[in-house]
């Protein structure tokens, strides 16, 4: 669906994306992280052709980037959704739909689904910012689109707000949909994204799905429980590829580094160590996205 080789854009001396090689496979929800400035937003604009790329290639839909066929093809809410102040939410998208030659009924489906059905007739200079965003979304939904291209979507949106936005998320790939999803919120990426990418400084440093990248970065926390607790620390600090150790009574916290799970408790049981208790903690994907955008 998406497929960017090489992909780069720079402003003068400012380099915002670097020889940036990122694929979205149909039907999948991609989450797209990195920090404030790490070039997420640069991305998607060249992604819709709304910004001109300075080096590399890309296709989305099978087509050049910013091609009006792919574009047509394509549902998007790219930094704060502008709409008029004085018209509400439901002319605000009857006029969009009148404009990509939709009728009102595709209107109705997209305030539903973005659950703005009970405020539709309300002005949009009244909205909060996560009804605007509700309307940006509704608006992306529209003319029924192959992909979603959705930059903070739960930007403003009350808890309720974003597990909506998630199942409305889930349910578009689950029909045949595919999501580039943008956010900050990183528990609910992880809830959501069947594979994420983090950007940091403009290029790609990691990408896979969950259990991919944690083999990538390393083993996750082991914890367990073992008696005599002093001689599993010890036992279990001797081993290669263990990153950190920790103690408090019987149980043992293990950074496992190049370590693994099986590899611990057999070193400890052929020791003459009883382990009553051992479980692997994966790490958070927050933990994941600190720990290799950290330069």
């Amino acid at each position: 669906m998406i497929e960017l080789t090489g992909l780069t854009k720079s402003y003068g001396d400012v380099h915002a994306v670097r020889d940036l090689n990122l694929r979205v496979r149909a039907g999948e929800v991609y989450g797209f992280l990195g920090r404030n400035g790490a070039g997420k937003t640069t991305t998607m604009r060249m992604l819709l052709g709304l910004v001109r790329p300075t080096g590399g290639s890309g296709t989305v839909l099978g087509k050049p980037l910013g091609d009006p066929e792919s574009v047509s093809r394509i549902g998007s809410l790219v930094e704060s959704p502008a709409f008029y102040p004085h018209l509400s939410g439901r002319d605000n998208l009857r006029l969009l739909a009148r404009y990509s030659g939709l009728t009102d009924s595709t209107v109705d489906d997209a305030l539903a689904l973005s659950g703005l059905g009970d405020r539709a007739e309300d002005k949009f200079a009244g909205y909060s910012l996560g009804m605007k965003q509700r309307l940006g979304v509704a608006a992306a939904l529209m003319g029924d689109p192959e992909l979603l291209v959705l930059d903070e979507p739960t930007n403003g949106l009350d808890p309720a707000g974003m597990r909506e936005m998630r199942d409305l998320v889930r349910v578009f790939a689950d029909g045949g949909g595919t999501v580039l999803l943008s956010s900050h919120l990183l528990s609910e990426v992880e809830q959501v994204a069947d594979r994420v990418g983090i950007i940091h400084n403009g290029r790609l440093v990691t990408e896979g799905t969950m259990t991919e990248i944690h083999a990538r970065v390393g083993g996750g926390r082991l914890v367990l429980r073992a008696e005599p607790g002093a001689a599993a620390e010890d036992a279990v600090r001797a081993l290669p590829g263990v990153l950190e150790v920790r103690r408090a009574g019987e149980l043992v916290e293990v950074d496992l580094g190049t370590a693994t799970a099986a590899g611990v408790n057999r070193s400890l049981v052929g020791a003459g160590i009883d382990v009553s208790e051992l479980r692997v903690e994966q790490r958070s994907l927050e933990e994941v996205f600190t720990g290799v955008t950290a330069a």
